[in-house]
Parts: C-alpha cells; structure tokens; sequence
C-alpha cells in the first residue's frame, strides 16, 4: 500500500435548487431499499465504490453492517436503468432537520450517459422533500474527477477542505 495525500472536500446547501433535471433516457427506476441485505449492499458498495478507494464498509463485519442498515436514520436508494442496478445514494440522517449523502455513485457501465447529473438532482429533490434544512456532503481527490464539479453545479457549496493522508 501507498500513502497519498488527500484533500476532502465538503459541501453544503441550505435551500432546494431552482429547476429541474429531465432523465437523459427511457427505463429509468429509482428504488427504495428500505431493508437492504449485507449481501446486496455490499455488492453496491464495492461495485461503484471500487475504483475511488471506498473503504467505510469495507472491514465492517457483517453483524456491525447489519446494524448499521437496520438504522432507521439511514436510508438507501437505487437507480436501475431498465431493471439492471446502476448506482446508488446513501443519506444518513444526524439531526431531524439535517441529511448527509454518505454515498452516491454510479456502476462504471453506467458512467457518461447523463445518469449521474439526474440522479443527483433526484437524491436532492428526495432529501428537501423531507423537510430539512441542511443537506451536505463530502468528496475527495479519490472519487470520480467529476465528481465535485458536479456536486458545485448541482446547487452545493464548498464550505470546507482538508488534506488528509491515506493508504491505498
């Protein structure tokens, strides 16, 4: 293993954007996984996080995972494209008023095609609809490098950043 430096970045909103993002495609789902199996989360987890060094989940047991899906605070989604998983949001909520997005991400198969500007704004219409008032995030220098640009046109924030070492 590697040590890299990292820099985190956080971002915030504290209002709904304005606007709308029409799906770039037909056959488009999202689904609530309202009491998801180590199993499958697992293969969601690793299967968009993989390349972009996702490691929260990875050396959680699965007992400790279980709990942590069982959490009624933690709630997941899943977008298909014509009944195949694309990608996925995690929002976690720390406070009544207060959502994170712990996860978001798409499978690689499904990188490019449009899907990631759409499943973010519906992770975000998903959240407001909740009645929060904060809704945050953080990205890395590891994740998909358009990712926080793609966060910042979404309507977020930057309203921290730091560096951190990291072994991959």
């Amino acid at each position: 293993m590697a040590k890299v430096d990292v820099t985190i970045y956080y971002v915030e909103m504290f209002a709904r954007p304005a606007g709308t993002v029409a799906p770039p495609r037909d056959g488009l789902t999202v689904f609530h996984a309202k009491r998801p199996t180590v199993s499958y989360y697992r293969f969601l987890y690793n299967t968009v996080g993989k390349d972009y060094y996702w490691t929260r989940c990875v050396r959680l047991a699965d007992a400790q995972l279980a709990a942590m899906l069982a959490d009624p605070r933690d709630e997941i989604h899943v977008l298909h494209v014509e009944g195949t998983p694309a990608g996925f949001v995690e929002f976690i909520r720390h406070m009544p008023e207060e959502i994170e997005i712990i996860q978001f991400g798409l499978m690689p198969e499904f990188i490019g095609q449009g899907l990631g500007k759409y499943f973010l704004r519906w992770a975000i219409d998903r959240a407001w609809d909740s009645g929060i008032k904060r809704l945050w995030l953080h990205t890395c220098t590891l994740d998909h490098p358009v990712a926080l640009p793609n966060y910042l046109k979404a309507g977020f924030a930057l309203y921290k950043e730091e560096v951190t070492p990291k072994e991959i």
